[in-house]
């Protein structure tokens, strides 16, 4: 793994000829997992300019969970698990040196112009705006794919604990089968953005296409 110092001296005018930074979409059972470590390895190896987007994962759940019993509206939950997601962000930043926590656009991007990785903590820029839905049909999945086109970014890769079996899968599809939330098709076509879905043990091929010896990896979403 290389040393943070390494991400910061990479030249930042050839990433403004990109077409912006990648965001990675981490699952929260990919976060609890024991495959978690190959798939950051994979990240902090890249120079690129990298947003992680944290899944609420069990603490998510645990909401879920106390609605149910507690019977309180889906406003509070919503907050609730975006204040999940916000946690999990930390703890994935404290996995790694070169690797910071951002809660706004600004903060994002100031992360990724000093060459580390943002990881997206999304309360304060979310749990206010009345655009987008505060229910369980959006989570961080949709989330992502709304960051990716909040920033211009070149594409979304979802990280999920599945076994991923084919080289392109429907949005609809994945969406009905539970994989993604019921809001991510309409997200996907309101943002444009290109989304990469990446299933156990996909994280060689991430690393290859983060690292430019591949064109594509995982399962093109349309």
């Amino acid at each position: 793994m290389p040393a943070p110092a390494s991400r910061a001296q990479v030249n930042l005018a050839s990433h403004a000829a990109e077409a912006g930074p990648l965001v990675v979409k981490l699952g929260g059972s990919v976060i609890r997992s024991g495959a978690l470590m190959p798939w950051l390895d994979a990240i902090a190896a890249t120079a690129r300019p990298l947003v992680i987007v944290p899944g609420g994962g069990a603490l998510a759940d645990e909401v879920r969970a106390c609605q149910s019993q507690l019977g309180f509206g889906d406003r509070a939950a919503h907050r609730m698990a975006l204040l999940a997601m916000d946690q999990l962000a930390w703890a994935v930043a404290g996995l790694r040196p070169g690797f910071a926590v951002g809660t706004s656009d600004a903060e994002l991007r100031s992360v990724l112009d000093r060459g580390e990785v943002a990881v997206w903590a999304p309360y304060a820029l979310v749990a206010e705006r009345s655009d987008l839905e505060a229910s369980w049909r959006l989570t961080s999945d949709s989330l992502a794919l709304w960051l990716a086109g909040q920033l211009g970014a070149a594409r979304c890769y979802l990280i999920k604990s599945i076994e991923r079996r084919a080289a392109q899968m429907s949005a609809g599809q994945l969406a009905r089968d539970g994989v993604v939330d019921a809001a991510f098709p309409s997200m996907l076509s309101e943002t444009g953005v290109s989304a990469i879905l990446l299933g156990r043990g996909d994280h060689t091929a991430l690393a290859a296409c983060l690292a430019g010896q591949a064109e594509r990896c995982g399962a093109a979403i349309d």
